[in-house]
């Protein structure tokens, strides 16, 4: 990981670096292996190639990447905050502690990102300028939305939080959705996140020599993500027993449904085909080496995978969540979610001709050009 480390310093220097230093801090939870995390990591080596000094402040020690050694780190425990019962009371101490080390240790910022509702719900105290919420899940899904009185009373909640600043949701679904559920109090864009095309392919180079005896590069069909309802891992798996299998099915992550997906593996008879290799922080070599990438998520918000696996070159099929995949892929590469059949041919095709779903990186998710669009959306509104 050294040599990774260091191609952050030397080749992601700053472009400019002004007489007064600007300062950007992005707030979340924790630096817990997922894709908010890795994007909010992604978002700050962004500002710091655009002469920034980057932040990030979270509230639980837990961290599961590797560090930017261009970013700076803050811990502030929210957890003792939680002996106040008054719920209310206690988000708001503990915002002014907040605000209190942001100003006294960092320094004013220009920027702050608030990521994910455990900090929304919090920073939504907070007196500091120029905040912005960044919106990574779709509401609806996120909070279980339906037409009820438990409904109405967390909409309300969640207008009270969304509608004091501004929000940015990281996929047009996402923005729709957010305005859909709360309504036209709420202040949006779109920014979709950012990914560093350079240090995924050199991340990609690590070697995986300790796997190579269960698989074989170009001969596997990938998958990346949590075990959990959202992936849809039983529609993965029926689909993929469906299809031809004419190659192995690996899969990466961990999750509370892991061992029910084994067993769904067994009770379909493909348990000798299908590979579950575990939770992995750098999955970018699996995702090199792989024939092609399938997600057959039930929802997303962004779906972080899909431009990483562009960015290695690798052909992608997904399932057309409300969010996300219609954003980035062209309609070939999709099929309607839970659609178990859909999926099968659309994995056989893709084990057969991998090329005819292989498709371009976006520059525009380069992680300057993701931290301009902020900087421009602020100086402009």
């Amino acid at each position: 990981m050294f040599n990774v480390l260091t191609k952050m310093i030397l080749v992601g220097k700053p472009q400019f670096m002004s007489q007064i230093t600007k300062k950007v801090v992005l707030v979340i939870n924790c630096l817990q292996g997922g894709g908010a995390e890795r994007s909010v990591l992604t978002l700050g080596q962004g500002f710091y190639e655009l002469g920034y000094e980057v932040h990030i402040l979270r509230f639980k020690p837990l961290v599961e990447y590797d560090l930017n050694p261009n970013l700076n780190y803050h811990m502030i425990r929210f957890k003792p905050y939680k002996l106040i019962l008054n719920s209310e009371l206690r988000y708001q101490l503990f915002a002014a502690k907040v605000d209190k080390y942001i100003l006294g240790e960092i320094g004013k910022p220009n920027i702050i990102l608030s990521n994910l509702y455990a900090s929304d719900r919090i920073m939504t105290h907070s007196k500091l300028p120029n905040l912005m919420y960044v919106i990574r899940n779709t509401v609806s899904n996120k909070f279980e939305l339906t037409n009820n009185t438990n409904t109405n009373k967390k909409v309300k909640e969640l207008r009270r939080i969304y509608e004091s600043r501004p929000c940015i949701c990281v996929s047009r679904g996402v923005e729709a959705d957010l305005q859909a559920n709360l309504g036209s109090c709420i202040t949006s864009n779109t920014i979709y996140n950012a990914f560093d095309k350079e240090l995924i392919q050199q991340l990609a180079n690590e070697s995986i020599e300790s796997q190579y005896d269960k698989i074989t590069p170009r001969q596997y069909i990938l998958h990346v993500g949590s075990f959990k309802t959202e992936k849809a891992h039983d529609v993965l798996l029926k689909a993929y027993a469906k299809s031809t299998m004419a190659y192995p099915l690996v899969l990466l992550g961990k999750g509370k449904m892991l061992e029910q997906t084994k067993k769904l593996a067994q009770d379909l008879g493909i348990s000798q085909k299908v590979l579950f290799l575990g939770f992995n922080k750098n999955p970018y070599p699996y995702m090199k080496h792989a024939r092609g990438f399938v997600l057959s998520s039930r929802s997303e918000g962004f779906v972080r995978v899909i431009p990483e696996a562009l960015a290695l070159n690798v052909p992608v099929v997904s399932t057309n969540c409300k969010s996300g995949p219609s954003e980035m892929l062209p309609t070939n590469s999709l099929v309607p979610v839970d659609d178990v059949d859909a999926l099968a041919k659309k994995m056989t095709l893709l084990m057969a001709k991998p090329e005819s779903f292989l498709f371009d990186f976006d520059e525009q998710f380069l992680p300057k050009n993701i931290a301009q669009k902020y900087i421009d959306y602020l100086t402009s509104s």
